[in-house]
């Protein structure tokens, strides 16, 4: 990788990695809540809603954190979702996702919180990288690129961040993999981090490790960078923002 190219990276990183990135993403939501187990809750339950069009996942998610309302961690134990989600309802919540898919996620929740103090404790005893970890707590794939998954780690265990929280100090951020979606697979292949575009967890992995190169221990910093260098024009944000 040339040093023009990392300073490209850094300098997108830079400009996005700020908090009025926060107000247009959907990890605004969790960014209502001062509690963990609110976050992390209100963090996953976005995070899998995170896929179409940005504007219906706002919309959606913004529909069901006013169900849960000031406390998701509370709703989830207080058991209201089975009316609210009830198995017998088939019809579509958002887009290929049911009324009856949901009620089993808060099902999910609702074991881990009746038998953990909080998801980070619910995953310790697993083993496995952090992404192997919450597959096996989700009992998802861990070997697709599970993007959401990947998205929702990055915002609970990278630090120092005016985006993401930090909160699950149990892991490194050395060891997250980027959430790959069809634009980071384009943007990461035109820049030359990967020579292909194949959505796969191999390409994830590739991406990541171009991306360690830039952002030693923090390679997921890159996710930001990859955002800017396509988003809104990234060289005219960079631009805008080195103005005084």
């Amino acid at each position: 990788m040339t040093e023009t190219l990392k300073r490209k990276l850094q300098a997108w990183a830079a400009a996005y990695h700020r908090a009025d990135f926060i107000g247009t993403d959907p990890v605004q939501f969790p960014h209502r809540y001062t509690r963990k187990q609110d976050i992390e809750a209100s963090g996953l339950l976005t995070a899998l809603i995170s896929f179409g069009n940005r504007t219906q996942i706002l919309r959606k998610a913004g529909q069901l954190h006013a169900l849960m309302g000031s406390s998701p961690h509370a709703y989830i134990l207080s058991g209201r979702w089975e009316r609210d989600f009830p198995q017998g309802r088939t019809e579509s919540y958002y887009r290929m996702v049911s009324y009856a898919d949901v009620g089993r996620w808060f099902a999910r929740l609702h074991a881990a919180y009746c038998r953990f103090e909080s998801l980070e404790d619910a995953l310790r005893p697993l083993s496995g990288s952090p992404m192997q970890r919450l597959c096996g707590f989700w009992g998802v794939s861990a070997c697709s690129p599970q993007k959401k998954l990947n998205m929702y780690l990055r915002w609970m265990v990278r630090r120092d961040s005016e985006v993401d929280f930090g909160l699950w100090r149990s892991f490194s951020p050395a060891d997250l993999i980027i959430p790959l979606d069809t634009h980071v697979c384009r943007v990461a292949c035109r820049l030359g981090l990967t020579d292909r575009e194949t959505f796969s967890l191999s390409t994830a992995r590739r991406i990541t490790a171009a991306l360690a190169e830039v952002f030693p221990g923090d390679p997921c910093l890159g996710d930001f960078a990859l955002f800017g260098s396509g988003a809104n024009g990234g060289e005219r944000r960079i631009q805008s923002t080195a103005t005084p």
